[in-house]
């Protein structure tokens, strides 16, 4: 199992999405960012933990920690180990009385989990080549804003010739925005287009 570690980017929300948010994870040290669609409450609870705002009465995965702290369980990592029918699968990895164990979970709550025990987050490789989408003009160069570089004559003046370049184009357009959710859609209708297999 080929893994690559990802850190959160941020969790972003549209009025459209009907109050779901979209988890961006990127890929440490490479160009990737992975969006993960989720609810309200788990976004909630993971943005409570990067903020340390402390919550009157202890949340769901607060609870879930010291489950884990009470039975003298060490979490070790999450990863998001799978990608099937358009759902990602996670896994909760822990030590428990000299043993190596894992848990099935939902990527969300793995991650709520995670932020809070601050242990890594992995990503399977084929899961990240799958649905990761790739941010390269940032990486190269990343001192140069992205919007500066719209602004050009020749991009503004060249028009996409095809139903495919006209979405490729708005997929770039979305991860520049950061409207993941929207990329993420995109990005499935390309792969639908182009016969590539999910």
């Amino acid at each position: 199992m080929d893994l690559v570690q990802v850190d959160i980017i941020g969790l972003s929300t549209s009025p459209s999405s009907g109050g779901a948010y979209a988890l961006v994870l990127g890929e440490v040290g490479g160009n990737k960012r992975l969006p993960i669609i989720i609810g309200a409450s788990e976004a909630q609870a993971i943005a409570l933990e990067l903020e340390k705002i402390d919550p009157p009465r202890p949340m769901t995965h607060d609870l879930l920690q010291e489950v884990f702290r009470a039975v003298r369980a060490n979490i070790s990592e999450i990863v998001i180990d799978e990608l099937r029918d358009g759902t990602f699968y996670a896994k909760i990895r822990y030590e428990f009385d000299g043993e190596e164990q894992e848990l099935d979970a939902r990527p969300s709550d793995a991650v709520a989990l995670a932020v809070r025990v601050d242990v890594p987050i992995f990503v399977e490789m084929k899961v990240l080549e799958e649905a990761g989408i790739p941010t390269e003009e940032e990486q190269e160069n990343p001192s140069v804003p992205i919007r500066s570089q719209e602004r050009r004559p020749k991009e503004k003046k060249s028009m996409p010739k095809s139903n495919l370049e006209r979405m490729q184009a708005e997929l770039e357009k979305a991860i520049e925005d950061e409207e993941y959710e929207k990329a993420a859609r995109l990005r499935d209708e390309i792969e639908r287009l182009t016969g590539k297999s999910n």
